[in-house]
């Protein structure tokens, strides 16, 4: 089907969108790797949460559009924070933690670049979730908490293992507790109601699906093979987790 010259010149217009998002993603693996090498990586935290970030504003605004996707982005960032800062306040819904004072600036006790990672995530996520339940709906939210919460399982450890937050008790899963996973797919849920309300449930991209599979492979090989010492457990774990959900949004994207 032929575009219009209308949608032709919609799509030059939102063409350095999709440059910004690329490179944003390169920006992002690079500071990943040097991170990785540094005797200190928990400089380069923040850094990479902003290309993070950037990339996935990017992305999203070439595929649904400036506004819904920096609307879409502001509710997961509100959204993410509001429930750090009612975890710090009452232990709710992750469990007791706190963080340290490595990530700066904190408002209300909670580092800006945490809010900002449920956002950039949290946008993946959604366009994951868009892919494998096209419909909408519960479907949707669902899987999108899912494919949000299975990330944690290669964050919380990391940044864990960074000294970048402390967990009042030890938990099963390499110290932290299972009630941090279950408070991340209710936060993840809401940030994912949050998308979709204010995106008016918009399709997946695969920009955004690269973004969600570049993390997955990243986390994966450092825990494998960079960290040290590396942790196969949180390898695995992670890896197949991540992986169940980006498959068959990869699938699914192909066949449109």
């Amino acid at each position: 089907m032929k575009q219009t010259r209308g949608e032709q010149a919609a799509g030059a217009a939102l063409g350095p969108a999709r440059a910004l998002g690329a490179l944003s993603l390169l920006a992002m693996m690079g500071c990943q790797v040097a991170s990785g090498l540094s005797s200190r990586p928990e400089r380069f935290t923040g850094l990479i949460v902003v290309l993070l970030a950037a990339c996935a504003v990017a992305f999203a605004a070439y595929a649904w559009g400036p506004r819904r996707a920096v609307a879409a982005f502001g509710a997961a960032v509100l959204t993410g924070y509001a429930a750090e800062l009612i975890g710090v306040l009452t232990g709710f819904p992750f469990g007791g933690y706190r963080y340290s004072g490595v990530l700066w600036p904190q408002v209300g006790g909670v580092p800006v670049v945490v809010a900002l990672a449920w956002g950039g995530m949290g946008l993946a996520a959604y366009a994951v979730a868009a892919a494998v339940a096209p419909a909408g709906g519960w479907a949707r939210v669902c899987a999108g908490a899912g494919a949000l919460t299975a990330w944690d399982l290669f964050l919380d450890p990391q940044m864990v293992r960074l000294g970048l937050w402390t967990w009042a008790e030890d938990g099963s899963y390499r110290g932290i507790p299972l009630t941090n996973f279950a408070g991340w797919l209710l936060v993840s849920a809401l940030v994912m109601l949050a998308v979709g309300r204010v995106s008016g449930e918009a399709g997946p991209d695969r920009g955004l699906l690269a973004l969600y599979t570049v993390m997955a492979v990243m986390e994966t090989v450092a825990f494998a093979a960079v960290f040290d010492p590396p942790d196969p457990l949180v390898a695995v774990a992670g890896g197949i987790t991540m992986g169940a959900f980006a498959a068959p949004a990869w699938r699914r994207s192909w066949r449109r």
